[in-house]
Protein backbone atom coordinates (compact mmCIF):
# COMPACT_ATOMS: atom_id res chain seq x y z
CA UNK A 1 0.00 0.00 0.00
CA UNK A 2 1.47 3.44 -0.89
CA UNK A 3 2.79 5.25 2.19
CA UNK A 4 0.57 8.29 1.65
CA UNK A 5 -2.57 6.17 1.43
CA UNK A 6 -1.60 4.17 4.50
CA UNK A 7 -1.03 7.39 6.44
CA UNK A 8 -4.34 9.03 5.58
CA UNK A 9 -6.26 5.88 6.47
CA UNK A 10 -5.12 6.00 10.09
CA UNK A 11 -7.95 6.63 12.53
CA UNK A 12 -10.77 5.39 10.28
CA UNK A 13 -11.71 2.36 12.38
CA UNK A 14 -14.70 4.21 13.88
CA UNK A 15 -16.14 5.08 10.47
CA UNK A 16 -19.95 5.17 10.71
CA UNK A 17 -22.67 7.12 8.95
CA UNK A 18 -23.64 9.38 11.83
CA UNK A 19 -19.98 10.21 12.47
CA UNK A 20 -19.21 11.43 8.96
CA UNK A 21 -22.43 12.85 7.53
CA UNK A 22 -23.83 15.86 9.40
CA UNK A 23 -27.57 16.33 9.78
CA UNK A 24 -27.59 18.90 6.98
CA UNK A 25 -26.46 16.19 4.56
CA UNK A 26 -29.52 13.98 5.00
CA UNK A 27 -32.32 13.52 2.48
CA UNK A 28 -34.04 16.84 3.26
CA UNK A 29 -31.26 18.80 1.54
CA UNK A 30 -32.23 21.48 -0.99
CA UNK A 31 -30.75 23.97 -3.44
CA UNK A 32 -27.55 22.61 -5.07
CA UNK A 33 -27.62 19.08 -3.62
CA UNK A 34 -26.97 16.58 -6.40
CA UNK A 35 -25.30 19.14 -8.65
CA UNK A 36 -21.71 20.01 -9.44
CA UNK A 37 -20.08 23.03 -7.83
CA UNK A 38 -17.25 24.03 -10.15
CA UNK A 39 -14.33 26.33 -9.37
CA UNK A 40 -14.04 29.32 -11.65
CA UNK A 41 -10.60 29.86 -13.25
CA UNK A 42 -10.26 32.86 -10.93
CA UNK A 43 -10.79 30.80 -7.75
CA UNK A 44 -8.66 32.59 -5.10
CA UNK A 45 -8.32 29.62 -2.71
CA UNK A 46 -5.53 27.30 -3.94
CA UNK A 47 -7.10 24.36 -2.08
CA UNK A 48 -9.99 24.50 -4.53
CA UNK A 49 -8.26 25.54 -7.75
CA UNK A 50 -9.76 23.62 -10.69
CA UNK A 51 -11.93 21.46 -8.46
CA UNK A 52 -15.28 19.87 -9.21
CA UNK A 53 -17.41 19.17 -6.15
CA UNK A 54 -20.48 16.96 -6.03
CA UNK A 55 -22.82 18.68 -3.61
CA UNK A 56 -24.20 16.29 -1.02
CA UNK A 57 -26.11 18.87 1.01
CA UNK A 58 -27.03 22.52 0.60
CA UNK A 59 -29.68 24.21 2.70
CA UNK A 60 -30.16 27.01 5.19
CA UNK A 61 -27.85 25.28 7.68
CA UNK A 62 -24.90 25.28 5.28
CA UNK A 63 -23.46 23.06 2.60
CA UNK A 64 -21.34 19.94 2.21
CA UNK A 65 -19.77 18.39 -0.86
CA UNK A 66 -17.09 15.97 -2.04
CA UNK A 67 -14.32 16.85 -4.46
CA UNK A 68 -14.47 14.30 -7.28
CA UNK A 69 -11.37 15.16 -9.30
CA UNK A 70 -8.53 14.80 -6.76
CA UNK A 71 -7.61 11.13 -6.85
CA UNK A 72 -4.96 10.05 -4.36
CA UNK A 73 -4.55 6.56 -5.75
CA UNK A 74 -6.17 3.14 -5.91
CA UNK A 75 -6.47 0.81 -2.94
CA UNK A 76 -7.34 -2.85 -2.56
CA UNK A 77 -10.74 -3.21 -0.91
CA UNK A 78 -9.29 -5.94 1.31
CA UNK A 79 -6.64 -3.50 2.60
CA UNK A 80 -9.27 -0.84 3.22
CA UNK A 81 -11.52 -3.25 5.11
CA UNK A 82 -8.53 -4.31 7.20
CA UNK A 83 -7.76 -0.67 8.06
CA UNK A 84 -11.39 -0.25 9.10
CA UNK A 85 -11.24 -3.29 11.36
CA UNK A 86 -13.65 -5.28 9.19
CA UNK A 87 -13.34 -8.88 7.93
CA UNK A 88 -11.27 -8.81 4.75
CA UNK A 89 -10.55 -12.45 3.93
CA UNK A 90 -11.60 -13.22 0.37
CA UNK A 91 -12.45 -9.59 -0.43
CA UNK A 92 -11.59 -8.78 -4.03
CA UNK A 93 -11.38 -5.68 -6.15
CA UNK A 94 -10.03 -2.18 -5.84
CA UNK A 95 -11.54 1.23 -5.22
CA UNK A 96 -10.33 4.71 -6.14
CA UNK A 97 -9.25 6.82 -3.18
CA UNK A 98 -9.97 10.57 -3.40
CA UNK A 99 -9.31 13.67 -1.37
CA UNK A 100 -12.90 14.68 -0.72
CA UNK A 101 -11.98 18.03 0.81
CA UNK A 102 -9.92 19.82 3.46
CA UNK A 103 -12.40 19.41 6.33
CA UNK A 104 -11.88 16.41 8.64
CA UNK A 105 -9.62 14.42 6.30
CA UNK A 106 -9.74 11.51 8.73
CA UNK A 107 -13.43 11.00 7.89
CA UNK A 108 -14.43 8.71 5.06
CA UNK A 109 -17.32 8.64 2.60
CA UNK A 110 -18.24 6.05 0.01
CA UNK A 111 -19.82 7.81 -2.96
CA UNK A 112 -21.55 5.40 -5.30
CA UNK A 113 -23.95 5.08 -8.21
CA UNK A 114 -27.68 4.89 -7.56
CA UNK A 115 -28.27 1.51 -9.22
CA UNK A 116 -27.99 -0.10 -5.76
CA UNK A 117 -28.92 1.94 -2.68
CA UNK A 118 -28.97 0.03 0.62
CA UNK A 119 -30.92 1.39 3.58
CA UNK A 120 -27.80 2.92 5.09
CA UNK A 121 -26.98 5.04 2.01
CA UNK A 122 -28.37 8.53 1.43
CA UNK A 123 -29.55 9.31 -2.13
CA UNK A 124 -27.93 12.38 -3.70
CA UNK A 125 -29.97 13.60 -6.64
CA UNK A 126 -31.05 10.95 -9.14
CA UNK A 127 -27.70 9.38 -9.94
CA UNK A 128 -25.70 9.10 -6.72
CA UNK A 129 -25.77 7.98 -3.11
CA UNK A 130 -23.35 8.39 -0.23
CA UNK A 131 -22.67 6.48 2.95
CA UNK A 132 -20.14 6.19 5.74
CA UNK A 133 -20.97 2.54 6.46
CA UNK A 134 -18.17 0.07 5.62
CA UNK A 135 -20.78 -2.64 4.91
CA UNK A 136 -21.08 -1.40 1.36
CA UNK A 137 -17.40 -2.12 0.76
CA UNK A 138 -18.07 -5.76 1.61
CA UNK A 139 -20.96 -5.81 -0.85
CA UNK A 140 -18.77 -4.28 -3.55
CA UNK A 141 -16.03 -6.84 -2.89
CA UNK A 142 -18.61 -9.64 -3.18
CA UNK A 143 -19.92 -8.30 -6.49
CA UNK A 144 -23.28 -7.39 -4.93
CA UNK A 145 -22.80 -3.65 -4.60
CA UNK A 146 -23.32 -0.60 -6.81
CA UNK A 147 -21.79 -0.55 -10.27
CA UNK A 148 -19.55 2.48 -9.58
CA UNK A 149 -18.01 3.79 -6.37
CA UNK A 150 -15.16 5.79 -4.88
CA UNK A 151 -13.83 6.35 -1.39
CA UNK A 152 -13.32 9.99 -0.36
CA UNK A 153 -11.39 11.27 2.63
CA UNK A 154 -12.57 14.57 4.06
CA UNK A 155 -15.14 16.95 2.62
CA UNK A 156 -15.72 20.57 1.62
CA UNK A 157 -18.00 22.40 4.04
CA UNK A 158 -19.60 25.83 4.34
CA UNK A 159 -21.52 27.55 7.11
CA UNK A 160 -24.90 29.28 6.65
CA UNK A 161 -24.73 31.74 3.76
CA UNK A 162 -21.02 31.19 3.14
CA UNK A 163 -21.33 29.31 -0.14
CA UNK A 164 -23.93 31.75 -1.47
CA UNK A 165 -21.47 34.57 -0.79
CA UNK A 166 -18.69 32.76 -2.67
CA UNK A 167 -20.99 32.13 -5.64
CA UNK A 168 -21.96 35.81 -5.75
CA UNK A 169 -18.23 36.61 -5.70
CA UNK A 170 -17.92 34.35 -8.77
CA UNK A 171 -15.59 31.84 -7.15
CA UNK A 172 -17.92 29.00 -8.24
CA UNK A 173 -20.63 28.12 -10.70
CA UNK A 174 -23.16 25.29 -10.65
CA UNK A 175 -23.54 22.64 -13.35
CA UNK A 176 -25.57 19.49 -13.87
CA UNK A 177 -23.80 16.50 -12.31
CA UNK A 178 -22.79 13.78 -14.75
CA UNK A 179 -21.93 10.29 -13.42
CA UNK A 180 -19.52 9.83 -16.34
CA UNK A 181 -17.53 12.78 -14.99
CA UNK A 182 -17.46 11.36 -11.44
CA UNK A 183 -16.74 7.69 -12.07
CA UNK A 184 -14.03 8.09 -14.66
CA UNK A 185 -10.56 6.70 -15.32
CA UNK A 186 -9.29 10.25 -15.87
CA UNK A 187 -10.51 12.42 -12.96
CA UNK A 188 -7.71 14.92 -13.56
CA UNK A 189 -9.53 15.89 -16.77
CA UNK A 190 -12.93 16.36 -15.13
CA UNK A 191 -12.64 20.09 -14.46
CA UNK A 192 -11.73 20.85 -18.07
CA UNK A 193 -14.48 18.55 -19.35
CA UNK A 194 -17.05 20.42 -17.26
CA UNK A 195 -15.66 23.76 -18.43
CA UNK A 196 -15.92 22.62 -22.05
CA UNK A 197 -19.59 21.79 -21.50
CA UNK A 198 -20.36 24.89 -19.48
CA UNK A 199 -22.49 26.51 -22.15
CA UNK A 200 -24.67 23.40 -22.33
CA UNK A 201 -25.11 23.07 -18.55
CA UNK A 202 -26.05 26.70 -18.10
Amino acid sequence: MPRRIAFVLLGLAALVLVAVIPTSARADSEFLAGQFLVAEPSMPDPRFAETVILMISHNAEGALGLIVNRRLGVIEIADLLMELGRPSEGAEGKIDLFLGGPVEPERGFILHSADSIPDYSNPVGDDFAVTGMPDILTRIAEGDGPRDSLFALGYAGWGPGQLESEIRRRDWFAAAADPDFVFTDEPAETWQRVMDRRGVDL
